[in-house]
């Protein structure tokens, strides 16, 4: 296999396990819960190490992702007591726990190599040289079972649970009055997070770890009202991202992580501008057209309630709009038949007053 095939499919399979979990911690707004996470397992490692006096990966794995379940009930303890809000206990907790494991390693291991840059900021470019070896025999690169491990037990949760963490995530209290735990579902599903995070930041690290737990889930919110498909859009963007990120990055001869988290990153300023329904752009046009309909509804009720014709200018005048506009107004309603110009004037026409008359204007801006 060759080593760019490696790297695709690890930053792949990476995205696609962070975006399943992740989409659960953007729709619960706990986004910046994996960002705490990835820095407050590293305790847990240095822990590990002086336990085991070893650096095998299953003891490094077991004490990291034991300290991704602590940050989080800590996180709960400290909301839970009505004096923080999660943000702030997040805020709280994880800056303790990341320096705690700076002094342990500074302190007891600080001749020991325990890579601690590739767990921050990783390097997926090698990846495919960390082979597996049974005997003499390899079995490919570590990442790959590594990632590939993660994914399956990140879609085997989520199938199993899935209508459990939907409801838990949009009405926690229905959950609980249909039988089933809220918190634990909710602690089960940070321990996947915490997995996720523990799995995948020795092959990328925890920083494109972070944006892949966070962006491509925000970005499919932006473009979808429901779980199953944000769900699916979310994998596809953060895959999407993954193989785009890697050849700007041997474009730009540049970070590949930090190349995937940038295309991660423009995907979601594209939708957030351009989304049809939530996008900035999308907004723009709805309020611009709310305000056309309102004008036009403004104009047809000015003309019930005064003379029989108006002149165009002393309409103009009461309504203090620029001409564009006023004229663009005008243009909207006659094409509709509800305005007739005439040499002295504007008149509602039959049209317009039987509208007005058996709607009352209520529904008008819905017709213009």
């Amino acid at each position: 296999m060759s080593p760019t095939l490696v790297i695709l499919l690890v930053g792949s399979l990476v995205a696609a396990s962070c975006a399943l979990v992740g989409s659960f911690l953007v729709l619960r707004k706990l986004a910046l819960l994996g960002d705490a996470i990835s820095h407050s397992v590293l305790p847990g490692i240095a822990i590990a190490f002086f336990l085991t006096g070893d650096r095998a990966p299953l003891p490094m794995v077991l004490g990291a992702g034991a300290l991704g379940v602590l940050t989080v009930f800590l996180v709960e303890l400290f909301h839970r007591s009505r004096r923080l809000k999660e943000d702030a206990a997040i805020g709280v907790v994880f800056p303790a726990l990341f320096s705690l494991g700076v002094i342990l390693i500074s302190r007891y291991a600080a001749q020991v190599d325990l890579d601690l840059d590739c767990v921050l900021y990783g390097e997926i470019a090698y990846t495919p040289w960390d082979l597996v070896f049974w005997g003499s025999r390899s079995f490919g690169p570590k990442a790959l079972w590594v990632t590939g491990g993660v994914l399956a037990l990140n879609a085997l949760f989520v199938a199993t649970f899935y209508k459990e963490l939907k409801i838990s995530t949009f009405d926690p209290e229905l959950a609980g009055s249909l039988g089933f735990s809220p918190t634990l579902l909710h602690y089960a599903l940070m321990t996947a997070v915490s997995l996720t995070v523990v799995g995948s930041f020795e092959s990328v690290g925890a920083i494109l770890v972070v944006a892949m737990l966070v962006v491509p889930p925000a970005t499919a919110f932006l473009l979808t009202d429901r779980l199953s498909r944000m769900l699916i859009l979310a994998v596809a963007l953060g895959i999407v991202s993954a193989i785009s990120g890697y050849w700007l990055a041997r474009w730009w001869d540049c970070s590949i992580a930090g190349a995937m988290a940038v295309v991660a990153g423009t995907l979601f300023v594209l939708a957030l501008t351009l989304s049809p329904r939530y996008g900035l752009l999308g907004r723009l046009l709805t309020h611009r057209r709310l305000r056309e309909r309102l004008a036009g509804q403004l104009v047809l009720l000015h003309l019930q309630q005064g003379e029989a014709r108006l002149p165009v200018t002393l309409l103009e005048r009461r309504f203090g709009w620029s001409r564009g506009r006023f004229q663009r107004t005008l243009r909207r309603l006659a094409r509709a038949g509800w305005i007739e110009k005439g040499r002295d004037g504007l008149r509602l026409t039959t049209a317009g007053a039987d509208f007005l008359d058996s709607t009352g204007g209520s529904h008008l801006a819905h017709r213009l």
